[in-house]
């Protein structure tokens, strides 16, 4: 409607979707609309190797639902995905596999450590147990637990999506991280 329109219309306004946009323009920021997209299609990629990863299970399965919040296409290929979800052991010869598939992941790309044996070993604490894939990987979010419930760790998808929004697009994330396979 006009503005003179209004002036002479008495009584409620039309609220029809004709008349609310018109010749409107929407501004915002390319950021904002990105991140906006990331936040609610995050791909996960399912690197599970023990108890954490039936947890995870749980966590996809239609109780909790994962795909509530955005993250329903659970990916097998690591081309494909932007969220590496590590549930589980991790040993010493896995690490060079994991450090591949996180390699193999297009920018931007997230890390959730699930469970005590992902983000510290557990209590494996012998020779052949990598104490903490931050050896490995740089991880953005750690979900305690032995093993952690699957509120826990939709909790953390949660933390990741609120990440989202605090990075611009177009910048290099984690980009000084240098782990144990890294030349």
């Amino acid at each position: 409607m006009e503005i003179e329109d209004l002036k002479h219309h008495k009584g409620s306004l039309n609220l029809s979707a004709d008349s609310l946009l018109g010749d409107s323009v929407v501004v915002t920021k390319v950021d904002a609309v990105i991140n906006w997209g990331r936040q609610s299609s995050l791909w996960p990629f399912v690197f599970g190797t023990a108890c954490c990863a039936i947890e995870f299970m749980s966590t996809a399965a239609s109780r909790y639902d994962i795909s509530r919040f955005g993250a329903e296409v659970l990916r097998f290929s690591p081309r494909h995905a932007d969220l590496l979800v590590v549930a589980g052991t991790v040993s010493y010869k896995q690490a060079p596999i994991l450090k591949q598939i996180y390699d193999q992941m297009p920018e931007p790309r997230w890390v959730i450590a699930v469970g005590a044996c992902a983000s510290s070993g557990g209590f494996y604490d012998n020779y052949t147990t990598l104490q903490g894939i931050d050896e490995i990987v740089p991880v953005d979010i750690y979900v305690a637990g032995c093993p952690p419930r699957p509120e826990a760790i939709l909790d953390a998808v949660i933390e990741i999506q609120k990440q989202l929004w605090r990075e611009p697009t177009l910048e290099a994330r984690k980009s000084g991280f240098k782990g144990r396979l890294d030349e």
